[in-house]
Formats: structure tokens, sequence, C-alpha cells
């Protein structure tokens, strides 16, 4: 029998589908986690805290494949998983069409600078004009990150008129290259990040990416607080050399209560609440955990399998 470990969150959802050969524990506390990882040959560890997970992830030195909820593992022990052979499988694709829509969302509310509106309403005073002026119609959005993500947030803004410009390394389909799109930037009214967290994207947008972008132009991080140098952003946004930001993800997170972004009038943030903009991440998690446990123990590879030396 093959062991596989998880919370008993997802228990009633997965129990009734296992596949003969697989026997589940299902945990209720770390202490019950950290108890049961020695013995997995599957681990599903997920949990709010980190630190936890990478510690279960260590005692765990049977396991043979890990699963998570999470698309972005960057904070995992990676290098050490992949000297150790571990298959790992993420949750890219599971919240693809929440990030999606937040985006969007987002996006409409700084372009009418909906949080005025909001505001207005809060002091019960009656705005004779509109606080935010930017159209959607004709506007130009270069994307970093051109996978599930990225795809449907392009999908969600092409029927607002929003000509929406990926970044690829095969420059298809109108695509800028890899080593074009700096040159480029001054050409569009938002620049919007749903790449990975990894060495090469660390710091994509730094102090000369701010400054050859338009004043009028808009950042949205949707990816990972690294991607951005922060305090390059900060200075950006005091000096105005761009209209604003909008980031659903900061460095650290949570964000803490005196920094400086909080106060900015410019800056947008979300508190990494995309993802969560929805009610079925478990469901569909554990529908797809299934389905790879029949083919774990039919001997096919399961999916998606994140490269744990490229980091997505």
């Amino acid at each position: 029998m093959v062991l596989a470990v998880m919370s008993a969150l997802v228990r009633p959802l997965v129990e009734p589908q296992l596949p003969a050969g697989i026997e589940a524990r299902f945990y209720t506390s770390v202490e019950e986690m950290l108890a049961l990882a020695p013995e997995a040959e599957i681990g599903w560890f997920d949990l709010e805290d980190k630190a936890q997970m990478i510690e279960a992830i260590g005692r765990a030195d049977k396991m043979h494949w890990l699963n998570s909820v999470y698309a972005g593992l960057d904070f995992l022990p990676l290098g050490e998983l992949a000297e150790r052979g571990v298959t790992i499988t993420n949750g890219a694709g599971i919240n693809t069409a929440a990030v999606a829509d937040y985006t969007l969302l987002g996006m409409l509310a700084v372009a009418k600078d909906y949080r005025s509106v909001v505001r207005a309403q809060d002091r019960h005073e009656w705005l004779h004009d509109s606080p935010g002026k930017m159209e959607f119609e004709g506007a130009r959005a270069l994307l970093l990150g051109f996978g599930a993500i990225g795809q449907a947030i392009a999908a969600r803004l092409a029927p607002f008129g929003v000509e929406v410009v990926p970044v690829r390394r095969s420059g298809a389909g109108g695509a800028l290259r890899p080593d074009e799109w700096q040159a480029r930037l001054g050409e569009f009214d938002w620049v919007i990040l749903a790449l990975p967290s990894t060495a090469e994207t660390e710091h994509v947008i730094g102090a000369q990416e701010l400054a050859a972008m338009k004043p009028s132009a808009v950042l949205v991080n949707i990816a990972r607080g690294e991607v951005v140098d922060q305090d390059a952003l900060v200075d950006a946004l005091q000096q105005r050399s761009i209209a604003a930001a909008l980031l659903d993800v900061t460095t650290p997170e949570p964000l803490p209560a005196d920094h400086v972004l909080w106060s900015l009038p410019n800056a947008h943030i979300t508190m990494h609440l995309s993802g969560r903009a929805q009610a079925s991440m478990f469901r569909r998690a554990a529908q797809r955990f299934v389905e790879n446990l029949h083919r774990y123990v039919a001997g096919e590879p399961v999916a998606p399998q994140l490269d744990p030396r490229r980091g997505y």
C-alpha cells in the first residue's frame, strides 16, 4: 500500500474516490502532520505557515510525490527536493479564472478611481465629476507572463478594446521577445506582471524599467512581490513618474502596517487576495489530486508538474 498524508479538510472530497493501493492518513493538527510525514510516500502539507510546511517536507524522507494547491512554491527548498528526486505537482491553473477576474476588477477600479467614489459615499458627498478618467478602449497593455493566468487576463481585456502584447520567448503572434520589451515600455498604458518568481525574474521591474514607462502608465503586479524592486517602485509613485500601481503582492507579506506603500494615494493594495476570490479552490484541487492518485498507482505521470530547477 502507498501511504498518502493530507489534511482532514479534504477528506470528504478525496476519501470516497481513493483508488485501490492508496492508504490515506488525514491530519487534523500540525502535530499530527509532523508525526505522519516521515511515513508518507505522497504528501500534501499545505498550511498558511510556510515554515511548518517546510518542516513537514524535511521530515518526509520517504516521499516520492509532493502535492500542493499553491501555484508558486518558490518558498520551498526546491533544490533539496530536486536532489531527492521528489515529483512536485502544484496548483497551476486551479485559480486561473479567479485571479484573472480579480485583475480585471482591480484595473477597472484604478481606471475609474472607484476607491475615491466609495470614500465619497462614506462621507455622504455627491461628486459632480468622475475622479478617474482612464478608458480601456484603445489602451495598450504589456503582459509579462503568458501562462494560464496571463492568457486568461488577455482574454478578458480583449473585449474591452485593450490591445494586449505579451512577452514570449518565440515572439510568435505579435509578442515581444525577452530582449525586446524593455526598449518598448514607453508604448504601454498598462504593464501587467503575471510571471513566476525565479532568480531570473527577481526585480525584473526596477528603477530603469519604471523610468522608461509612461508617466500615465499603471503597473499591475499579480505575480510575486519579488519581481518588482519595491523601493524603486515607492520612489516612482512618490515622484509620480508613473501614474499608479495595482499590487496584489508585496515584499514582505503581510505588508507591515507602517510601510509607506499603505499611505501612497497612487498605490492600490489588495493583500494577495486574487486567488482567494472564489469558493471552489479546494474542490478543484481535491478532484485534480484524486485524478493524479489514479495515475500514480497506474504508473502514469501526474500533472501539472513543477520543475524545481526552474521554479515553476
